[in-house]
């Protein structure tokens, strides 16, 4: 195990668990809008993210007209090293993104945060369960960068090793035709002379 390491990066904060994995702080910007029936009194959506954000519950950001935007929570991202293959495949994406997983609130807040990922792949489960709520985000372009570092720097291609046939003719020799036990002399697919007695 590598030792923790805190360290500044115009104003990121990025911090090393271990050789294994590493986190950034990130922060989710939900807008809230006017809902568009009587029964759904407000929409609410993950817009943005906050990379190196410090913590914060619902503070509010900015508001025009009906339409509010929060910094409503700040969740640890973090890549590990064995899930290198994800995050290739979401920084292949036109978009790529983070994945904002969350629940209707239990208590005052309107939604609770589960996680903040870069795999397409854990957002999929998720999204199967159907017991959270999964949006994409896009990633700000140093996000991006970040990301792909990581990835760079542990990715392993699996090799695909082709199986060797045995290139040896074996229809050139007939070893082996009839039982191996019975004594052949010559052609084993001959026809019986009258002259062989049968005792």
């Amino acid at each position: 195990m590598g030792q923790s390491i805190q360290r500044d990066t115009d104003g990121d904060r990025v911090k090393t668990l271990s050789q294994k994995s590493i986190s950034m702080p990130l922060g989710i910007v939900i807008r809230r809008v006017p809902g568009v029936t009587r029964w759904v009194k407000h929409v609410w959506k993950a817009v943005a993210v906050l990379p190196g954000a410090s913590d914060a519950a619902w503070k509010e950001m900015r508001r025009d007209g009906e339409a509010i935007e929060y910094h409503a929570a700040t969740l640890p991202l973090e890549l590990f090293r064995t899930d290198t293959e994800a995050y290739l495949h979401g920084l292949c994406a036109k978009v790529p993104s983070i994945y904002v997983i969350m629940r209707e609130g239990q208590g005052e807040a309107p939604l609770d945060f589960v996680l903040a990922t870069a795999s397409p792949y854990e957002a999929q489960d998720y999204a199967d369960s159907g017991e959270e709520l999964v949006e994409k985000v896009p990633m700000p372009e140093g996000l991006v960068a970040w990301v792909r570092d990581y990835v760079e720097l542990h990715h392993e291609e699996e090799t695909f090793v082709k199986r060797r046939r045995d290139k040896a003719r074996v229809d050139l020799k007939e070893d082996g035709i009839g039982d191996a036990r019975i004594r052949q002399a010559s052609d084993v697919y001959r026809a019986p002379s009258s002259k062989e007695t049968i005792h």
